[in-house]
């Protein structure tokens, strides 16, 4: 159903494009390439940490101590838990997009598996920021989800059809525009401003997130719960 979803988009971006081949700089190849990098780093973000988006679930449940008795540490135990089973469809899709619009030389090849691990980390570490918002609000599992459907929305997005606020938000709390400025800051037109200022957000937002995280769990009560994991 996600591969249907994404085909509908881009079906209907192909259909823009026809008739405007160019939005400020930006061609249908820079679009594909965006939903080539954003779905492949949202597809191994979740493949290989699952949990990622539940945590304030587990929080609010009580849930996370059955990870607090295993061995440490806690954190990298909880987000490897689960895998999402969807997330697979989500960065084959990625992969076939590449495979169709992408550069296909060692250099694009190297240059797009750059762009969609720095993608997963993103994704990741915005998630786990939000999520972690659990052990200091209470339930926020309707926040972390509204947060992560506006981050994913707007990921796939042109960054420069945004104009002043717009822009520096997607920068800033919002950081969504690392990802769809990738296929032309890092793939098309390789930046040194651009990857000296991504290198520095996934660093704030990673330590951003991994604080969050800890912190919160030193404030975290037990909820009691009983039950035993294979």
């Amino acid at each position: 159903m996600m591969a249907l979803s994404n085909m509908v988009f881009l079906f209907f971006w192909a259909m823009y494009f026809q008739r405007f081949p160019l939005i400020n700089g930006w061609t249908l190849s820079d679009v594909m390439m965006v939903w080539a990098v954003s779905t492949a780093g949202f597809g191994i973000s979740n493949m290989l940490f699952g949990n990622t988006l539940r945590i304030a679930f587990i929080v609010a449940n009580g849930e996370l101590d059955l990870y607090l008795a295993q061995p440490k540490p806690v954190l990298l135990n909880v987000l490897v838990n689960r895998m999402s089973l969807t997330a697979v469809g989500d960065f084959v899709f990625g992969l076939v997009i590449y495979a169709w619009f992408g550069q296909h030389t060692p250099l694009g090849l190297l240059k797009y598996v750059a762009a969609v691990l720095l993608a997963a980390m993103i994704f990741t570490f915005f998630n786990l920021l939000i999520q972690s918002l659990a052990f200091y609000i209470g339930n926020a599992e309707g926040i972390g989800y509204q947060m992560f459907i506006g981050f994913i929305s707007f990921s796939t997005y042109p960054t420069d059809i945004f104009k002043s606020w717009g822009k520096i938000l997607l920068f800033t709390i919002l950081p969504a525009g690392f990802i769809s400025y990738l296929p032309v800051g890092l793939l098309r037109e390789f930046n040194w401003g651009f990857m000296v200022g991504l290198l520095a957000a996934v660093t704030v937002l990673g330590i951003g997130a991994l604080t969050s995280f800890h912190r919160g769990l030193a404030r975290y009560s037990s909820g009691n719960r009983m039950g035993l994991r294979g």
